[in-house]
């Protein structure tokens, strides 16, 4: 385990204290981010060859799922520095210096990287195509320019991984390293979600901002620059945890609302009523549940990517489902804010949105499966007279 479960615990009870006002204002959230910087889980990922905790994806993940608990915006905000550093422990990706640089300053203040990769011509990468930003090549290193979409974190980052083509012959497509607050960057606050409001998702648009040569990672030619869904679906199961964590949160708001509430009327707490316990029962099937899809298909990853793209979609629905019953079984309380609840039913629209969408996903798995039918059609049929032969002589 490369966290602190004790630490844990206590960032997310103060993300569930901020979240209300997070979730209100939609402005950056800076409490909870430093609850989670200051327990130490942006770095859980960092790889022992760095004097990191090493931590792995599934560790990630049950970081993720009690964060989502107290505030999936500060989840999702953290997932992407947290990926960033798992990506570098097992790739090896970044330029040294650089790397070693940046963790320096993530001893003194919150180190939050994410990738700038959607734009609004091209939409998600996962659909495929190549980005129209720009890296134009100078004296002291490169020139960024280019409008990126739904960049979370967007106010807060440290640094954003744009996603650009060079203005070289032939061109080559990477990933570029700038820092935040550089001349030239501008954020176009223009997220207006339904949920996650506190991601700040907002665009930023980057007019010739300057970084140095070396801030520049994977490098290639744009042949094989195409993102990769299947590759990143370990990745994405996991980011489906911070969504059970708000799941769980809703949980324990019905739960904690059927024991409270007691009509005059009745004279005992709803949840003695049978119609409560057969809800809470379906609530408990669907969250519970969604999480052993998660947890069990990361823990039996073979590298396979069909189980994971399963696991990711079912436990999606299932979190979506659940939360909805909640707010249908208790009615008016439920679309209250004062309770939350329905706070926690805004952001886990969001548990399948993200890249790979949900017709992506099952359209790897449609293929998949014709695919699979295809070859075993196609399989030589077994020797039966040859076979029996064998076995009358054996």
């Amino acid at each position: 385990m490369s966290y602190d479960p004790t630490a844990l615990d206590a960032a997310a009870r103060a993300l569930a204290d901020a979240a209300p006002e997070a979730d209100q204002t939609g402005q950056f959230p800076w409490a909870g981010i430093n609850a989670v910087h200051q327990a130490g889980l942006l770095e859980s990922t960092v790889a022992t060859r760095y004097d990191g905790s090493g931590g792995t994806l599934a560790d990630a993940a049950h970081i993720l799922s009690a964060l989502g608990r107290g505030d999936p915006s500060v989840a999702l905000i953290s997932a992407m520095t947290i990926f960033n550093h798992l990506g570098q422990a097992t790739k090896n990706h970044w330029p040294e210096d650089l790397y070693r640089r940046l963790l320096g300053e993530a001893k003194q203040r919150p180190l939050l990287l994410n990738a700038a990769r959607v734009e609004p011509e091209l939409g998600s990468p996962a659909r495929g195509g190549l980005p129209a930003t720009r890296a134009r090549r100078t004296a002291k290193g490169w020139s960024i320019t280019g409008r990126k979409r739904f960049v979370t974190g967007a106010h807060g980052l440290t640094h954003f991984l744009v996603w650009a083509h060079t203005d070289e012959t032939p061109a080559r497509v990477g990933t570029f390293v700038v820092a935040n607050g550089l001349p030239g960057i501008r954020i176009i606050e223009n997220w207006k979600s339904l949920g996650m409001r506190a991601t700040g998702s907002h665009d930023v648009e980057y007019t010739d901002v300057e970084i140095p040569a070396e801030n520049v990672l994977d490098l290639v030619d744009p042949s094989v620059a195409q993102q990769d869904n299947r590759a990143h679906a370990a990745i994405n199961l996991a980011l489906t945890a911070l969504y059970l964590g708000a799941a769980e949160a809703a949980q324990e708001t019905f739960i904690r609302f059927a024991h409270e509430r007691v009509p005059a009327n009745l004279g005992h707490p709803i949840a003695r009523t049978e119609r409560f316990v057969t809800l809470s029962g379906e609530i408990d099937l669907l969250v519970s549940g969604a999480r052993q899809l998660i947890f069990g298909a990361l823990e039996r990853n073979t590298g396979d990517a069909e189980p994971l793209i399963r696991a990711r979609l079912l436990a999606g629905r299932q979190i979506r489902e659940a939360v909805e019953i909640a707010v249908r079984g208790i009615g008016n309380p439920g679309l209250n804010a004062d309770l939350g609840l329905e706070r926690h039913f805004r952001d886990v629209q969001s548990v399948l949105v993200h890249a790979p969408q949900e017709d992506t996903s099952i359209s790897i798995l449609g293929r998949a499966a014709f695919n699979r039918s295809e070859r075993s059609q196609n399989a030589p049929s077994p020797d039966y007279p040859a076979a029996i032969s064998i076995l009358k002589t054996a």
